[in-house]
């Protein structure tokens, strides 16, 4: 079977992570994230979002968006996010378990991104004592759809929300992707969130993504709820060394570029060359396609690997070590389906 499209997670270390990650394994540092290499990373990871934000670094996005959570809203309290964002249908309950039985409502909207007004009616519901009232908005940036939020889009969302008194947290697996898609990442802080998740395993490093928090009101005894999670590398730098390789040699978002190319040419050669059409547009790494299930089973007999999403599209994700060739012999697979 070829996993080459079966996710961004198929594809190893990209080189810039595993030189960076082969440099810290040399002598002796800090243990607990009090590293010169941490330091290092943290710091530009502010300078790329322009705030003064805390900067913590975990094992996997599911633990980031979980303690995340756990800190914007309490127990007795929901989070509104997307109905088929990652923490609604990917992460087996691990939000209501770090928060402590907190809540999620799903809402609406096409290709991942929440309709603002399905987000107005739920901010209007009238709190009752027998359900969860709305304590934090959560929004995937670039969606689990593909698409790409712009800055306006996310303020339309985050103003009213703030409004209404809720925390707002973004989950950002594939930020790199929709920061080369034309996102400004320091309009991060400046549109209201107040924890950022940055992805790194996506964009190529290992398992590690780094918590940006921009309300420092948030972080009293963060290290402490991070133990607590199981979420404290006492190698820290192992952490955070392969992210500062993508970050200080411009990898991070050069081998997002690369793998947003490739989508967009997966997706061209669909509409060119074969039958099917694109069930979202294609704003990053992402590519769905519609296509019955008999020729879906038919593709993962031919060995490529590839899933059937919520909506029933065929999902396809590129990476930075999807290669052209890899590209075009898909395409034709996918034009000789009968």
């Amino acid at each position: 079977m070829r996993y080459d499209f079966g996710s961004d997670t198929t594809a190893g270390m990209a080189p810039e992570a595993l030189a960076a990650l082969t440099a810290v394994n040399v002598g002796y540092a800090p243990s607990y994230g009090a590293d010169a290499v941490t330091a290092r990373c943290a710091d530009l990871i502010r300078e790329r979002v322009q705030a003064d934000a805390e900067v913590r670094f975990v094992f996997s996005g599911t633990a980031a968006n979980a303690v995340a959570i756990s800190m914007l809203a309490r127990p007795f309290e929901a989070v509104l996010a997307h109905q088929v964002a990652h923490i609604c249908t990917d992460e087996s309950g691990a939000p209501g378990f770090f928060g402590q039985g907190v809540g999620l409502i799903g809402l609406p909207g096409l290709s991942g991104k929440i309709d603002p007004g399905t987000l107005t009616a739920a901010l209007s519901e009238p709190e009752v004592g027998h359900r969860q009232p709305p304590g934090a908005l959560s929004l995937t940036q670039a969606t689990e759809y593909g698409a790409v939020y712009t800055s306006e889009e996310l303020r339309k969302l985050i103003e009213p929300a703030r409004a209404a008194g809720l925390k707002v947290h973004l989950d950002g697996a594939r930020l790199a992707n929709a920061v080369v898609a034309g996102f400004d990442m320091d309009e991060i802080p400046r549109l209201g969130v107040d924890i950022l998740v940055l992805g790194a395993s996506k964009a190529g490093a290992l398992s590690a993504e780094a918590l940006v928090i921009f309300d420092k009101s948030l972080t009293r005894r963060i290290d402490n709820r991070l133990k607590q999670a199981g979420q404290t590398a006492s190698k820290t730098r192992f952490l955070s060394a392969p992210i500062l390789g993508l970050l200080e040699s411009g990898a991070w978002e050069g081998h997002a570029a690369h793998a947003n190319a490739a989508a967009r040419a997966l997706a061209d050669g669909v509409l060119a060359r074969t039958p099917y059409v694109l069930a979202h547009p294609v704003d990053a790494n992402t590519v769905f396609v519609r296509m019955p299930e008999a020729h879906h089973r038919r593709l993962n007999e031919l060995g490529w690997a590839c899933y059937r999403f919520d909506d029933g599209s065929v999902r396809f994700v590129c990476s930075w070590a999807t290669s052209e060739e890899a590209v075009q012999r898909l395409v034709e697979a996918m034009a000789g389906l009968d």
